[in-house]
This record gives structure tokens, C-alpha cells and sequence, in this order.
């Protein structure tokens, strides 16, 4: 049974990978717009499986390259000074498992200064002093002290939830030693996400069942999140409303389509998103978040400040009663587009939107990543989106004008993908090495017009 469910598993993700995901097999890689006098000028970071991580300018040149860090999956980040901080050494995603990664920073010659052994982060983490690991003026993470919080995996049984053993989701904050401090599992909290009883019956039979990135281990990867971080300095809290209060954690789970905000204090779910998209007008209006990454509370003294972002990627996912395209009821949403979804969250209103017919295409499928990606609010009021599945990376304006672009070059070795899982936009003084680069424009070629060169012909 759990060889079938497996191999279902597998055919799904084939058949997204093959059929939804279709681009030109011919197109240019680096920068391919820029435009300085509307797009926020700094550099850019982002981590590559297996190439470690890359620092480009707005050019898409690449200033520098760390080895050390950023060489498994996951994010990457940026803190002052031209250090980064992220994955390094093996692939497992068990909490103190021997055969799972180390969360580590390194320092701009690629040393590792600061090293938390067998941290099993997948998807996520933080350093104290930034609540989301982006820029935000005054929020500067700590790189010499702090605590950090990690997104990581623990193997559990939960009856209740599913008679096979589940890959279950852990959040857990070490002290600057690398003591655990705070801790909350996800399952122990399933009562308070307002699932179904069609949902719960599909979960039962049929959680995702999955073999993880640590050797040996398998487990239901039922809610698989994707995103912890903090709340953050905000309005809200400043207004008195407690659920928003700077230390609780936002999370989103890309199986169930949902996001919530963890009370620090209780660890209970103070406020919630999903999976029920139709109970209220508000919440249809909204829609379904399907598969969605990086939810998270833009932070303060940024536009938008207070409001969620998230980048819902659409594709498959979700629990609930079976319909002509999930036969079991596992993965019962589906949708062939993305978007970037920026909501308020007290008035549970949508704010601001971006999808491929805002930004003037005909085809919604045009703006598609049905799995990573991310969105960064960034302080001229621009968007970054990093459209991983395909290694796009772009910056738009609030009128969905793009302003910068940049597609990755680099594939793997051994498969023909140039997948990017998050990216993040820092302002030059952040890197103190290097000179502040030219600003030059790059103005694409009509795309009409434009002719690969035939190189075999002499002249």
C-alpha cells in the first residue's frame, strides 16, 4: 500500500513537471530587462542545489559565489556585512539526525564563522533581529548573536491523524549556545486548522506518504510547510490586536493549502487561512491558496507593512471529498497558474494581486510555478518573484510593470531544470566589499524579431 501510494505520488509531480510547466526549449539566460531608474538597484542572492550560492548585481553579473553554503536545497540569506547563512554538508531534514544538514553562516571568504550541527532545516529559517530574512530598514538580522529560529522535520505516530507514520513539520528556536528554547509540532495543533471531515478521512488513508531526504526515513508528509517566520513589528499589534504580536510565528503548509499565525506564548493558532475558501464572501473573494509558499507579514517600514504576502503557486494540493481529478480525495485543488496574493489580514480583504493577465498576457499559465517560489516586498514598493520551477527571477511594479528580469543559468548536472527556491534583493551597503556597480540599462530585443544567429553559416 505504501509502494502504491508512492509511486502515485511520483506520477503526479512527473506529470505536473511534463505537461504544465511547458516553455521554449530556446531563450536567453542572465539579465534580460533592467531598468534602473524604476527598479530598486542592489544585489541579488540566491542558492543553486549543488553550486552553492550566487550574489549578482542588478546586471546579472555574479559577484560572488559561496560553496560552502547554500549547496542543498533551500533558502539562502543575506545579513550585513557579506556574510550569508543557510544549509551546508548533508541532505537530511530530521532534527538531530546524524545524516541531516548544518544550519551555518558564512563570512564573504566563504568561512564558516557560526555552525548549528545536524539543524535538519528544510524550507526555512531565521536570525533574530529580522522577522522574515529580507531587508527592512531597521531590521537588521544579527550575525554574531541572537537567537534563530528553524523550520525542520520530526518522524512521529499520531493515531488520530493517520495510521501510518508521519514526516510531521517542527519549529523550534535555539539560544545563541544552539539550546533549543521553544519548540511546537504541527500535528499536535491539526483540531485548531478547521479541516473537514472528508478532509480528515482523505488525510487518513492517504497523507502524502513520502520518502524523505534523510536516509531511511519515510513518513506522511501531510501539511508540509514551507515558511516560518516572525510576525514581526506591526500595526496591528500597535492597534491592540494580540494575534499579531511581534514574537508569534506565520507559517504556511503547502499540502494544505493553508497559512496561520502560532501564539508564541499558548503555541495555539491564533489566526487562520484555509482550507475552507467558501464559508464567508471575504473568503471567497480571496480564493483558494493552492500549494502556496512564503506567506509571511511584510515587514515594518516597508509599503504594504502589516498585510500577508504570499506567492500561491497553484498546481495540486489540498485534503478532501474525491472529484473527477483526485479519485481519493488527496491533492483535490487544483489550479494551472500562479499568483502573488497580498492580503489584509484583519479586514481579510485582497489588496494587491499579480497574475499573468495583470501583467498583460492572454494565457494565465504564463506566470506558473507549481512548486518553491517566493515574492519579497521590497522599499520603493516593487515586488521580487522568484518563479523557481523555472529559474526566473523578477522584479515588478505595483502597476505589474516588469522592471528587472533575470533567468537562471545554471542546471543540474544530471536532470534539465534550472530550478531556483527563493531569492532575495539586499541594498549595496549590505555587501561593504565591493564598489557600488554601474546602473546601465538592459532593454530587451522584440521578441517578434529576434533570430538565433546561424553560426554554421560563412561568410
Amino acid at each position: 500500500m505504501r509502494k502504491n501510494l508512492a509511486i502515485l505520488t511520483l506520477l503526479l509531480i512527473c506529470a505536473s513537471a511534463s505537461s504544465l510547466l511547458a516553455y521554449p526549449s530556446v531563450f536567453p539566460h542572465g539579465t534580460t530587462i533592467y531598468n534602473p531608474e524604476k527598479a530598486y538597484n542592489g544585489y541579488t542572492l540566491f542558492s543553486v542545489d549543488n553550486f552553492g550560492a550566487f550574489l549578482i548585481d542588478m546586471r546579472g553579473n555574479v559577484v560572488r559565489q559561496w560553496k560552502n553554503v547554500g549547496n542543498v536545497d533551500h533558502p539562502v540569506k543575506m545579513l550585513p556585512g557579506g556574510h550569508i547563512m543557510g544549509a551546508t554538508g548533508k541532505e537530511g531534514r530530521i532534527i538531530g539526525h546524524e545524516d541531516s544538514n548544518d544550519l551555518a553562516i558564512a563570512d564573504w571568504n566563504d568561512n564558516i564563522v557560526w555552525r548549528l550541527p545536524n539543524a535538519g532545516m528544510h524550507h526555512d529559517f531565521e536570525r533574530e533581529g529580522n522577522p522574515v530574512g529580507y531587508y527592512a530598514p531597521g531590521l537588521e538580522p544579527d550575525v554574531n548573536k541572537g537567537k534563530t529560529m528553524i523550520l525542520s522535520n520530526k518522524i512521529v505516530k499520531k493515531p488520530k491523524i493517520s495510521d501510518k507514520p508521519l514526516l510531521d513539520d517542527i519549529i523550534y528556536i535555539v539560544d545563541e549556545s544552539g539550546q533549543i528554547i521553544w519548540q511546537w509540532l504541527a500535528s499536535d495543533h491539526i483540531e485548531e486548522m478547521g479541516f473537514s471531515i472528508e478532509a480528515r478521512n482523505t488525510m487518513y488513508r492517504y497523507p502524502n506518504y513520502v520518502m524523505s531526504r534523510t536516509p531511511g526515513m519515510v513518513g506522511g508528509d501531510w501539511i508540509h510547510l514551507n515558511t516560518a517566520s516572525w510576525v514581526g513589528p506591526n500595526k496591528w499589534y500597535d492597534q491592540g490586536d494580540e494575534r499579531f504580536h511581534p514574537d508569534n510565528i506565520i507559517y504556511d503548509g503547502r499540502q494544505t493549502n493553508t497559512t496561520g499565525i502560532i501564539d508564541h506564548r499558548t503555541g495555539k493558532i491564533v489566526w487562520h487561512l484555509g482550507p475552507d475558501f467558501e464559508s464567508t464572501k471575504e473568503l471567497r473573494e480571496i480564493g483558494c491558496t493552492v500549494g502556496l509558499h512564503h506567506a509571511h507579514v511584510i515587514p515594518k517600514g516597508l509599503p504594504g507593512e502589516g498585510n500577508i504576502l504570499i506567492f500561491d503557486n497553484g498546481g495540486f494540493a489540498g485534503f478532501g471529498a474525491p472529484n473527477p481529478t483526485a479519485p481519493y480525495g488527496m491533492n483535490n485543488a487544483r489550479r494551472d497558474y500562479s499568483r502573488i496574493v497580498e492580503i489584509d489580514p484583519v479586514n481579510m480583504k485582497v489588496v494587491w494581486e499579480y497574475d499573468a493577465n495583470k501583467a498583460g498576457y492572454r494565457d494565465m499559465s504564463k506566470f506558473f510555478s507549481d512548486y518553491v517560489s517566493s515574492a519579497q516586498r521590497l522599499p520603493n514598493g516593487n515586488t521580487l518573484i522568484c518563479e523557481g520551477s523555472v529559474g526566473r527571477l523578477f522584479e515588478v511594479s505595483p502597476t505589474y510593470e516588469t522592471v528587472w528580469e533575470y533567468i537562471s543559468p545554471y542546471y543540474q548536472p544530471k536532470e534539465n531544470y534550472n530550478m531556483v527556491y527563493r531569492t532575495y534583493r539586499v541594498p549595496y551597503d549590505y555587501v561593504p566589499q565591493l564598489k557600488k556597480p554601474k546602473e546601465e540599462a538592459i532593454i530587451p530585443p522584440d521578441n517578434a524579431k529576434l533570430r538565433v544567429k546561424d553560426l554554421t553559416t560563412k561568410k
